[in-house]
């Protein structure tokens, strides 16, 4: 029987096993799919597990989806580009470092009908989804890409990978068509201490546990559309399961009704 993981810290919030083990029968296929709550210090002999056949797959989320690259041997160019790795695999003698949070986030936009041709997009946050973000919007078309965190030095490191975007300061609002928060904080039911007082604009929270933040609970009480990270969530994870076991998922009613 293959084993996969999905790994990070915290953990507890994850819907990957739910969804990847309710494809893994779908398909009749002989596997499990668990997540566990790691320490940076324990990345390293976990990894050696795939490397040793005793586990198949992993998929990585906070905190460590650029630090797991170390241990890696090689990088798709999505990897190369953003710095983060959010699905590793093995083939041959290999550890593959792969990045679908990229075709993921398109795919989730492309499924809500929301258009970024020519938008303007301001981008909360500088974890270790960002990058993928970014590389999305900008192969999607948008026109500018604004990028704010508490911590400037973390959004100025992926200026260095994206040079045409701008850093503003944390609480500074320019003119945008669509909002991404891309902070950990609506896991924790908190909110953002920004004052965002517009309408007619689209909020996306790259959350999807819980289904609706304090991030998009706000947004949509003063008029405006709002989206969660479902869509993007369970189409990475369709990439990442084709790639682990040569079978394309089907994104149906009873998938998406698992993270409801």
């Amino acid at each position: 029987m293959k084993k996969y993981f999905v790994i990070g810290n915290p953990i507890n919030h994850s819907l990957s096993p739910e969804l990847h083990n309710f494809w893994l029968k779908k398909n009749n296929i002989n596997a499990t799919y668990e997540k566990i709550k790691l320490e940076e210090n324990e990345l390293e002999n976990f990894i050696k597990r795939l490397r040793n056949d005793e586990i198949h797959g992993i998929n990585v989320t906070v905190p460590f989806k650029n630090k797991v690259i170390k241990y890696l041997d090689k990088l798709s160019l999505e990897v190369e580009t953003t710095g983060s790795v959010n699905t590793i695999y093995k083939n041959g003698n290999d550890i593959i470092g792969h990045n679908t949070d990229v075709a993921g986030f398109e795919l989730g936009l492309r499924h809500s009908k929301i258009n970024v041709l020519h938008k303007s997009i301001l981008i909360l946050g500088a974890g270790g989804v960002v990058p993928s973000i970014i590389y999305s919007l900008l192969s999607m078309g948008c026109k500018k890409i604004f990028l704010s965190n508490r911590t400037v030095e973390k959004a100025e490191d992926i200026k260095k990978k994206f040079d045409d975007i701008d850093i503003i300061k944390w609480g500074e609002t320019p003119d945008f068509d669509i909002i991404i928060n891309a902070t950990s904080v609506g896991l924790k039911s908190d909110s953002l201490d920004l004052d965002l007082n517009v309408k007619d604009k689209i909020f996306y929270d790259v959350i999807y546990n819980p289904k609706e933040t304090q991030f998009l609970k706000k947004a949509k009480e003063m008029g405006n559309k709002t989206e969660n990270g479902k869509l993007m969530f369970i189409y990475q994870a369709n990439q990442s399961f084709s790639i682990w076991n040569n079978v394309i998922p089907k994104i149906d009613h009873e998938a998406l009704k698992i993270l409801e």
